[in-house]
């Protein structure tokens, strides 16, 4: 049975969650990102047609699933850092798992998409529209499958008991990268797949 304590006082500070060295690499991440989206923006505006022609052939349905699965895990993480912050280690074990599973889910729909698209003959240069489209969803799949592996390694060493209410900065770290993941899929999804 595990321990459950009250969680620390507030202090009144306010610093970021987790390492600051994930937040300089977050913003980075961010940054990248955001010069894709500017550039898939221009290219769009330049040629709204072709991208609003190929843009209907996209899997709507399963991008809807796909964004769900990433706003709850992102619950699911949310859950885990609370739980740690009260010794619950075995609660945050346990939704750190579920996270890390639908990741999973996630990544397994978005190889179902890619394989579908690659079947159709669909390559980085069989259009503007597609090359970003490839370009954008395969950049942000790798940050899926690089956060589940950073969220798998803290349930590991959350289980073997290295995190605690008083030690739980590599809890908060790996939460803070899982939630720049969803935050980006939730400006990619509307994005690519459903503005016109």
């Amino acid at each position: 049975m595990e321990t459950v304590a009250n969680p620390p006082a507030a202090t009144g500070r306010q610093d970021l969650p987790g390492d600051f060295a994930i937040w300089i690499f977050i913003f980075a991440e961010l940054l990248v990102f955001g010069i894709f989206f500017l550039a898939y923006a221009f290219a769009r505006a330049g040629n709204v047609e072709l991208f609003n022609e190929y843009q209907q052939y996209l899997d709507r349905e399963t991008g809807a699933i796909n964004t769900l699965l990433l706003i709850t895990s992102s619950f699911f993480v949310v859950r885990a850092v609370n739980a740690i912050k009260r010794n619950a280690v075995a609660s945050c074990v346990r939704w750190l798992g579920f996270a890390v599973l639908s990741g999973a889910v996630f990544a397994g729909l978005k190889l179902t998409e890619f394989a579908a698209r690659h079947a159709d003959g669909i390559t980085l240069s069989t259009n503007t529209f597609y090359m970003f489209y490839l370009s954008l969803t395969f950049f942000h799949f790798m940050h899926v499958l690089m956060g589940m592996v950073i969220l798998t390694a803290v349930a590991v060493k959350a289980h073997r008991g290295d995190y605690s209410a008083a030690n739980h900065t590599g809890v908060e770290t790996g939460a803070s990268y899982w939630h720049m993941v969803d935050l980006v899929w939730i400006v990619l999804f509307p994005l690519v797949y459903v503005m016109h």
